[in-house]
């Protein structure tokens, strides 16, 4: 409430849910959990603890992870280290910066040093500042931000 009495809250933004939203099984949750909102700045939007899972976001991007073993896991095969060979998770933010200073302050190890690169888009080039990271399960995860266009 305001001095004058009035209520000056407003009612929470109805949350974006995209069609494809990856689930990563994981080892430890909370040491996912430490790496994707400690480290990367995911935001929890759910999880339910007795089952080892967990939906975050940042921006647009959305995952869940989920501790093999906890709840009801579908595994089609067996999990070897590092997890999630032959993917990367591409996730754009405004600015890379700042995670590339929490990365080093934790010494955190990146996968791929920091780049610039121009991408052929069909009749434009995008570019892209770039690195990849492995999450504590090896899953690799390519953070971008966008640097500018060229026709």
């Amino acid at each position: 409430m305001s001095a004058a009495g009035t209520d000056t809250s407003s009612s929470p933004e109805p949350v974006f849910f995209p069609d494809l939203v990856p689930e990563l099984l994981i080892e430890d949750l909370a040491a996912s959990l430490d790496f994707w909102v400690g480290l990367c700045g995911f935001e929890v939007l759910y999880d339910r603890p007795d089952d080892g899972f967990a939906y975050l976001r940042t921006g647009t991007a959305h995952l869940m992870l989920e501790q093999v073993g906890v709840g009801r896991n579908w595994i089609p095969g067996a999990l070897e280290r590092p997890l999630g060979r032959g993917i990367n998770f591409q996730i754009m933010l405004p600015d890379i910066a700042g995670l590339l200073e929490r990365l080093a302050a934790a010494e955190w190890p990146l996968f791929m040093a920091a780049e610039t690169k121009w991408y052929e888009t069909g009749a434009t080039r995008a570019g892209v500042a770039q690195f990849l990271v492995q999450d504590p399960d090896g899953y690799l995860v390519r953070f971008s931000s966008r640097v500018g266009a060229q026709s």
